[in-house]
């Protein structure tokens, strides 16, 4: 039974050490382990990240890139989290240069006080990787949510 235990110990060292090398040799292959990871909290409000403001439950949020190609989507949950996964189809620059989050769930759904007429959005920003296993997770964050008095 130890000498079972010892194989499987020294099976997973090796499995440890040679994977980030497998990972590292297959160069562009390696980007196919890669991971957009967004993740955030709505605010119920119409500037920034509003943290004085209750959070936006039910919040039907969209990656929007480009000329406003759906890429992803999300649904807050009650405390206003959301979190996208996906597999990039572009550059981490471009993702970052031409894409935004959009809240497009009526503002007036959370406070009707709030404007009837436009979105919020927000631009994104890169935090820094994560690795899982063989995953690499690019993680990143909506820098602040405003009004955008265009409909999307």
């Amino acid at each position: 039974m130890a000498s079972k235990s010892a194989v499987f110990v020294l099976l997973m060292v090796v499995v440890a050490v040679a994977a980030p090398v497998a990972v590292a040799q297959l160069g562009t292959v390696g980007r196919l382990l890669d991971r957009i990871r967004i993740q955030g909290t709505v605010f119920c409000s119409i500037n920034a990240t509003g943290t004085a403001s209750p959070v936006f439950p039910n919040a039907r949020v969209q990656l929007r890139c480009g000329i406003g190609d759906v890429v992803s989507s999300a649904t807050t949950d009650r405390f206003g989290l959301f979190l996208m996964q996906f597999l990039p189809r572009q550059t981490l620059s471009s993702i970052l240069a031409e894409c935004n989050l959009f809240v497009i769930t009526p503002l007036a759904r959370c406070n009707a006080a709030l404007p009837g007429v436009g979105v919020l959005r927000s631009p994104l920003q890169f935090i820094g990787n994560t690795t899982v296993g063989l995953i690499n997770n690019i993680n990143i964050v909506p820098t602040g949510f405003f009004l955008f008095n265009v409909t999307v």
